[in-house]
């Protein structure tokens, strides 16, 4: 059985409607990494019939301004996204810069979900080398891209929740 298989059981009779659109914004560092979080995360966007639509920055350091900009420029358009998708992957090296760079993704993320109406999933893996990241991408610590796009439909179902029935 996939990782796939068991986590969007999970999402089973969750109800989207044609036009529900999800934004992946992934990042060009690390792209062997991140072609396979996307290549997961979009299998379960399909599965579940939604819309999409992958922004590509230079960095991770990039993903809050892009996702911002992103929603500006249509947040009154028919395909507004009803969720973001940060993908990413910040190896450690040998300076501080991981630091950094780790501390201002999740922050980021983190007042993109206090200021925009529309989640903003974390699908970013931090780790200290090459090995971590592939057991992050479908091996013993599950399939990241895949469960960021899980997340983001529990996410848009749960402020579904939230609005008054018609």
């Amino acid at each position: 059985m996939s990782v796939n298989s068991l986590n969007t059981s999970n999402v089973a009779g969750i109800r989207f409607t044609k036009d529900t659109c999800v934004v992946v914004i992934r990042t060009e560092w690390n792209a062997a990494v991140l072609d396979v979080l996307e290549a997961g995360c979009v299998s379960v966007l399909k599965e579940h019939g939604m819309c999409y639509k992958i922004i590509t920055v230079p960095g991770a350091f990039e993903i809050p301004f892009a996702t911002k900009a992103y929603w500006e420029s249509h947040k009154y358009k028919a395909d507004k996204p009803l969720a973001f998708i940060a993908l990413a992957c910040v190896i450690k090296g040998d300076t501080p810069h991981f630091d950094y760079v780790c501390k201002a993704i999740t922050e980021g993320v983190l007042n993109l979900n206090l200021l925009l109406p529309v989640p903003t999933i974390f699908g970013v893996l931090t780790v200290d080398n090459q090995q971590q990241a592939n057991e992050r991408m479908g091996g013993k610590h599950g399939h990241k891209g895949e469960e960021a796009a899980i997340t983001a439909l529990k996410m848009i179902s749960l402020k579904q929740g939230f609005s008054p029935k018609q």
